[in-house]
């Protein structure tokens, strides 16, 4: 049973899709997993631009609630992934754009910074595994997965009581704590682009459906999206010591 704790590559999303025209494929995927990246890049660049030069546009915030929604619609109907994965990836750029601006004159050369260091760990990381120096076993697996939905939990837990005025500074502030549990979450992110590589080259070799290669890519993207952020918030702890 293949397992990842990504929930747009679980185990259950799966075990619904559908024969089709054709295979996905490894090369397939990667491709598009580019193409994502690139409208990614592109949309980010209006709200970039607008952020840096004046207040928070406007755009960021329907992005970034259009991404999640577009990320509902397209875990729960795979089939449409060939539209729903571009148009997850533009709205994503237009929130990432915004808030990257904001660390970005914060903190002079950050986002340069945060950008390099996570295609730089997903490439190491890729290598890993293609080398067979990381092995995926179930445990594995299940290790990852058990501490993702961890972060989860603890992440909802602390939203719900910052409602009511109880803020977590020492783990979400520049202290020693907070760097630590910056550094806990981008290792965990980090699996979790291990447990991708892995599950969609074992989807691919089963012969699932040609628009599979959206879908896989489209589940890529959503961790690497999430370890860049998570870099990002780091490399601002590290900054605001100085």
């Amino acid at each position: 049973m293949m397992r990842s704790s990504n929930p747009a590559l679980s185990n259950k999303v799966f075990q619904r899709v559908t024969s089709g025209e054709g295979s996905m494929s490894i090369e397939g995927t990667v491709n598009k997993t580019g193409i994502l990246l690139a409208l990614v890049i592109l949309s980010a660049g209006l709200t970039w631009n607008s952020t840096a030069s004046g207040g928070l546009s406007s755009l960021v915030i329907w992005g970034g609630v259009g991404g999640f929604i577009t990320a509902l619609i397209t875990i729960f109907k795979q089939t449409a992934s060939p539209i729903t994965a571009p148009i997850y990836a533009v709205f994503q750029g237009l929130f990432l754009g915004g808030l990257s601006a904001l660390f970005e004159r914060q903190y002079p050369g950050i986002v340069t910074q945060a950008v390099g260091l996570t295609f730089g760990v997903a490439f190491c990381l890729l290598g890993a595994y293609k080398s067979g120096m990381i092995k995926v076993t179930e445990n594995f697996r299940m290790g990852v997965a058990a501490a993702t939905g961890g972060l989860f939990l603890f992440y909802m837990v602390t939203f719900i009581l910052g409602l009511f005025g109880m803020q977590f500074t020492s783990i979400f502030g520049s202290s020693l704590l907070g760097i630590g549990f910056s550094l806990f979450v981008v290792g965990i992110a980090a699996l979790n682009i291990v447990m991708d590589f892995d599950f969609i080259e074992r989807t691919a070799e089963q012969g699932a459906p040609k628009y599979m290669e959206w879908y896989g890519a489209f589940g890529l993207m959503v961790t690497l999206i999430w370890l860049y952020m998570e870099i990002l918030r780091l490399l601002s702890k590290l900054r605001g010591r100085d």
